[in-house]
């Protein structure tokens, strides 16, 4: 695997590159250009940030919610189970207001990105695909270890839970979770469980776009696990893990598999749940 430290000065021309095309074609689909282009490259880029996260919030949330509440209907949730339409605009209008500080996370990593304060690499061609596939998946692991923990430590630490994560879980019930809960977060919640992702940079050389993908990817992630049915996909830790620690407030803390509570000692399956009840 090559060393990327005598590259890194190089590549702030095509990060650059890479987030004015990105900026330009969110912005300028969703705006006139008279509107953006006048600001600075730092508030277009959070802006695109903000547009494209209210519009994937949205989105996949309504989506979501018709597929499995009306399309759906009584195929995968009891009639009982599902959410109230003013439960609902409770949660979005807690993302809403939260959704400008969210943004500004990824906003600033881009902008360490861009300065080279990071192990950022713009192109594939310049690490081969064989490091490309160990790097992401070092990252992976590592940000899976670093929102497990972060997660955590939001129920373990008191005042954390008190004054942040709670108003998270005031949503405990299958008839008060829906994929709009998925970012119905006090802000610094949201931004302290997403900020594994940014620190990552510092020490693994990510892939610039991979970074900003799988980014997105959590938002559509966070409709998913928060809408109550069990996918059964092993490892996975879905929405019949996630049900469970919205009930327990001690399970499942993980993100994208069960590893980390398996190792730490927190999993709760919900097989097993499902095996006592019966």
């Amino acid at each position: 695997m090559e060393d990327l430290t005598p590259l890194l000065s190089d590549y702030g021309s095509l990060f650059r590159e890479d987030t004015d095309f990105y900026n330009c074609i969110v912005l300028g689909t969703l705006l006139p250009q008279s509107v953006w282009t006048p600001l600075s490259h730092f508030f277009q880029t959070w802006l695109r940030n903000y547009l494209g996260g209210v519009l994937l919030y949205l989105l996949s949330g309504f989506m979501w919610c018709f597929y499995i509440y009306y399309w759906k209907r009584n195929v995968y949730l009891p009639k009982d189970a599902i959410p109230s339409q003013r439960a609902m605009l409770l949660q979005i209008g807690v993302a809403m207001k939260a959704m400008p500080w969210y943004t500004l996370l990824p906003t600033v990593s881009e902008y360490l990105v861009e300065n080279g304060w990071t192990k950022c690499y713009p192109r594939l061609y310049h690490v081969g695909w064989l490091a490309y596939v160990v790097y992401l998946a070092i990252y992976l692991v590592v940000v899976e270890f670093g929102i497990y923990w972060m997660h955590r430590e939001l129920h373990d630490i008191k005042p954390l839970y008190k004054h942040l994560h709670a108003t998270h879980h005031i949503y405990n019930k299958q008839n008060t979770l829906s994929p709009f809960a998925g970012l119905a977060f006090h802000p610094l919640d949201g931004i302290l469980q997403a900020l594994p992702h940014m620190l990552s940079l510092f020490f693994i050389p990510t892939h610039f776009t991979t970074h900003l993908v799988l980014i997105f990817l959590e938002g559509v992630w966070t409709a998913n696990i928060h809408d109550c049915i069990h996918g059964k996909l092993w490892p996975v830790m879905g929405a019949g893990y996630h049900t469970i620690h919205h009930t327990t407030y001690r399970h499942n803390y993980g993100h994208y598999t069960i590893w980390m509570d398996w190792m730490f000692g927190t999993l709760r399956d919900p097989e097993e749940e499902d095996g006592k009840a019966k």
